[in-house]
C-alpha cells in the first residue's frame, strides 16, 4: 500500500494512494477522487485514509454494488464509525476507489454473517 502525493498519474489523473484486493487486483485512489469527492462529503475521513486502503486490502465483508462493476469492501472498526465502506470500480484497468463512508452509523452490511 502507498500513500503519497508524489505517486506517479494515470493518464491525466494523479494518484494519491493505492493498494490491492485480496485477490491481488491493483486498486488506486485518485487525488481528485480523494480531494473533490470523498472529503467534500465525507471530511471525517481526512485522518483515515490508511484505512481506507486497508479496507479494500483486508476487507471483513465484500459485496457487489447495485452499479454495474463496482463491488463494496467493508471493514469493522476502521475509519470514524463501526463499519467503513469502500466502494471499488472495476471497469477500467487499475479498478479504482470510487467513494469511501463510515457505513450507516455502526449498522452491520445486510449480507455480513460473523
Amino acid at each position: 500500500m502507498t500513500n503519497s502525493a508524489d505517486q506517479p498519474s494515470t493518464g491525466t489523473r494523479r494518484i494519491a494512494a493505492e493498494t490491492t484486493t485480496p485477490d491481488g487486483a491493483r486498486v488506486v485512489l485518485f487525488e481528485d477522487t480523494w480531494t473533490q469527492h470523498i472529503l467534500p462529503a465525507h471530511g471525517e475521513l481526512q485522518p483515515h485514509l490508511r484505512d481506507i486502503l486497508d479496507t479494500v486490502a483486508s476487507p471483513d465483508h465484500r459485496e457487489n454494488d447495485p452499479w454495474p462493476d463496482r463491488e463494496r469492501f467493508f471493514k469493522q472498526n476502521a475509519g470514524p464509525s463501526l463499519w467503513l465502506m469502500v466502494v471499488v470500480s472495476s471497469e477500467t484497468i487499475p479498478a479504482r476507489i470510487v467513494t469511501a463512508l463510515g457505513y450507516q452509523h455502526g449498522r452491520s452490511p445486510k449480507g455480513w454473517t460473523p
